[in-house]
């Protein structure tokens, strides 16, 4: 059983829960996992067969409507990652130090190396209106924009080396902002048009 946090919970390098949880039933990864039997937890079971006509006709069901489809990344969410949501209206990544939420079909989750360095570019206003002008696929009305990770692989990103100072939840974030935009080389005129946009 794993807290999950649905698109709208995710923030900016932060994240409100709503106190949902996750019963994490599953098939097994490529033999790495052992099967869950639903039997062996008879008050889960019970309870979710109060949900059975929703449950039996689920697309993403396994070997049984209990489980949930293999999922070759299902370690990934045990693992640091940056959770973020896919339809916004500023950039809302929040980074998972420990490992502990899972997330709904509305959350997307990045792993890998430099998460803290990658947070700061995705939740700087240059970012974003990089995304929504150049690299995404188009506003969502006049202020929304959808992140889609596959819009990510044409943004060029500085060098991983670049110090930005900062330390979440104590330094202030325009500032944060400010710094990524002369690392890109903004001129100072064209850092205030992306940070008042």
């Amino acid at each position: 059983i794993r807290p999950i946090l649905r698109g709208r919970d995710i923030k900016r390098y932060g994240y409100d829960w709503a106190n949902l949880w996750l019963i994490n039933t599953h098939n097994g990864i490529k033999d790495k996992i052992p099967r869950i039997h639903i039997e062996d937890y008879p008050a889960v079971k019970a309870h979710l067969d109060l949900y059975w006509n929703k449950i039996s006709k689920r697309a993403d069901k396994g070997d049984t409507p209990y489980n949930l489809r293999n999922c070759a990344y299902l370690e990934d969410f045990s693992k640091p990652k940056i959770i973020f949501q896919e339809i916004v209206q500023e950039s809302q990544f929040f980074y998972d130090t420990e490992g502990e939420f899972f997330c709904n079909d509305t959350g997307r989750i990045i792993t890998g190396k430099y998460l803290p360095f990658l947070l700061s570019i995705f939740n700087s206003k240059l970012f974003f209106y990089a995304v929504k002008r150049f690299y995404g696929g188009g506003s969502l009305g006049e202020d929304g924009v959808r992140m889609k990770h596959t819009f990510f692989q044409n943004f060029p990103c500085i060098n991983e080396q670049t110090t930005i100072n900062m330390s979440i939840g104590t330094n202030d974030v325009m500032q944060i902002d400010r710094t990524i935009c002369a690392e890109y080389g903004l001129s100072e005129e064209e850092i205030e048009f992306i940070i008042s946009t």
